[in-house]
């Protein structure tokens, strides 16, 4: 069975990739392709969003005995994500190639250094201390379809 790092490092990847199409055509002035590309980053960084915060950090939560600490911090950072991709989604719906690049750019820099506290705390946190309950876990994980 995949580990709790793995799989949420994987989704990691795969949202950086989408978000990485998304600054590619804004830069290419690919409209089209860029409305695209911002669709599949929204559905997929939501996606994996709410499988944190609806699953993963509820089991975190219960095992600590606190909703404050690290998850707390992170469902913050997640509220920063979701109001800079909609100021990245204002400014390509007016196709402002600058002022969407910074956007994106910003957006880019707060996931990264987002991901590193979970790919080097939280996560390795949640396989050492969820072990028992990992199976369960990650297959509600894996059928989680954004609200």
């Amino acid at each position: 069975m995949q580990t709790i790092q793995d799989f949420f490092t994987h989704d990691h990847r795969d949202c950086d990739h989408r978000l990485a199409d998304l600054e590619t055509s804004v830069a290419d002035k690919d409209w089209a392709a860029a409305e695209n590309a911002c669709v599949q980053f929204q559905h997929d960084l939501e996606r994996h969003l709410q499988r944190e915060e609806t699953l993963l950090f509820p089991a975190i939560e219960t095992f600590t005995g606190s909703s404050g600490g690290p998850t707390e911090v992170m469902r913050r950072e997640h509220d920063q994500m979701r109001a800079l991709l909609a100021d990245v989604r204002d400014t390509l719906a007016r196709q402002e190639v600058d002022a969407c690049l910074g956007n994106i750019e910003t957006l880019m820099t707060l996931i990264q250094l987002h991901n590193v506290k979970e790919e080097q705390i939280l996560y390795p946190m949640a396989d050492k201390h969820l072990s028992g309950q990992r199976d369960a876990l990650m297959d509600q994980v894996r059928t989680l379809a954004p609200a």
